[in-house]
């Protein structure tokens, strides 16, 4: 049986092709430029250069109007390169509250950090704004459905930051897996290798001048400023981040469980731990999680502190299948026999780092491609909410069966946890009184 959300799977990548060769020149050639959306970059470190980036690249369709980040030195530069790059200047507020009164907005983008992501996101739709939200769309797994059910409700796009779903080598591959090309397809291994270094251990002192700390906060429940937390080594705090798992294994597991075309396992185990260092960091740096099905099976390793490469690839997944096997990464693919002799291949001749933070790609520029299509033009979108949402759920299961240290069992309809009443209490979370999202 096709359920709803491998339904609209199959709509994604058969409208992907179409989406990725549209440019925003072809775009320019109908629409004037009154038609342009106007957008908000929320949360201006990192990748929201990548958010900058994928706009200018969709100029002819798309405006910066207005920046926000509650570190007023970081608004200060990023409204300056957003000058520099859309050739005029953003209005800046360090309240995304006050964004999301202007009428004039069409549509924000969020690169917060995780934290921010869902109550965000739902206050801009219940604001009337369309969503571009980066991964993982949420911080918990209530947030995420939660998520799903505002933009039911509110009618707005949602397009989850998944840029690989909008990569034209991808779409190609994952579409002649689907047709055969490895025979059935059943086990997808995916990892990530990078070399952090140790955090250290924080010290509280005072806020600087230039942030709201009590903004940055938002919904977490309040903690005392420490000095190794901002502006990004809250990935590694729980009441902040998600960890390696929700960073980056959100790619490539949701690259894997595309290829094989299935939603939620029916059970997950977790193992790792922190080992390269003692220090803040509050997560795993070394994680090897299964997510196991009735016929297949995928895999996710993390290694975030040795670099050590496979296929000589930071970062990738292997598509197995009864002929053959196909190796995926942001550069291109490789097809292998049984035997594990190439007899494909494919690049884009541009090669990425795990170490780049920023991420300014042609695979960004076309998700925004998308993303505007959609708004302007209705086009089916490549990782709309409901199904960008499931590998970052199942991930976030991962994290829940690490903590506990056993298999979790799952509904295979919404992910929830069966029979664990310790690990479903981490289903969602706690947050500061009145910052709580709601519909």
């Amino acid at each position: 049986m096709i359920t709803r959300r491998k339904f609209l799977d199959t709509l994604a990548v058969g409208a992907a092709g179409m989406a990725v060769g549209t440019t925003a020149k072809s775009y320019a050639q109908i629409l004037g430029s009154n038609d342009r959306i106007n957008f908000a970059v929320i949360g201006l470190n990192s990748r929201a250069y990548a958010h900058l980036s994928g706009l200018k690249a969709n100029k002819a369709n798309a405006r910066i109007s207005h920046v926000c980040d509650v570190d007023s030195n970081t608004l200060k530069k990023f409204a300056a390169n957003t000058q520099q790059e859309m050739g005029e200047a953003p209005a800046t507020d360090k309240d995304f509250r006050n964004i999301l009164r202007l009428k004039e907005i069409d549509a924000i983008t969020i690169a917060t950090p995780d934290h921010w992501h869902t109550p965000m996101a739902i206050a801009g739709l219940q604001a009337g704004k369309h969503v571009y939200v980066e991964k993982p769309c949420s911080h918990n797994p209530a947030e995420g459905a939660l998520l799903i059910q505002a933009q039911q409700k509110y009618g707005k796009l949602v397009q989850m930051g998944t840029q690989q779903r909008s990569s034209p080598h991808t779409i190609e591959i994952v579409d002649k897996i689907h047709n055969g090309l490895v025979g059935r397809a059943y086990f997808a291994k995916a990892w990530y290798s990078n070399v952090r270094k140790s955090i250290g251990i924080g010290k509280e002192a005072p806020v600087p001048p230039q942030l709201d700390w009590d903004l940055w906060q938002g919904p977490a429940p309040r903690r005392a400023y420490k000095d190794n937390v901002q502006p990004y080594n809250w990935h590694w705090f729980k009441i902040y981040g998600t960890g390696e798992a929700l960073n980056n294994g959100t790619h490539e597991v949701d690259v894997c469980r595309w290829a094989l075309g299935v939603d939620y396992p029916h059970s997950i185990s977790s193992s790792g731990g922190r080992y390269q260092f003692k220090d803040d960091w509050q997560f795993y740096d070394t994680l090897v999680t299964s997510f196991e099905y009735e016929d297949k099976l995928i895999s996710w390793e993390g290694k975030c502190c040795n670099g050590m490469k496979y296929y000589n690839r930071d970062r990738g997944s292997t598509i197995m299948g009864t002929t053959g096997t196909i190796l995926i990464d942001r550069d291109g693919y490789e097809v292998y026999d049984l035997k594990g002799n190439k007899t494909d291949e494919f690049k884009t001749g541009k090669a990425t780092s795990s170490t780049d933070l920023l991420g300014r790609d042609s695979m960004t520029d076309a998700h925004f491609a998308n993303f505007i299509a959609g708004i302007q033009k209705g086009e089916k979108l490549h990782a709309p909410i409901e199904i960008g949402n499931v590998a970052v759920t199942m991930l976030q299961l991962s994290n829940i069966a690490w903590e506990v240290n056993r298999e979790l069992q799952l509904d295979t309809a919404d992910g929830k946890i069966q029979k664990d009443s310790e690990a479903m209490k981490m289903w969602g979370r706690e947050y500061e009184k009145g910052w709580a999202p709601h519909l």
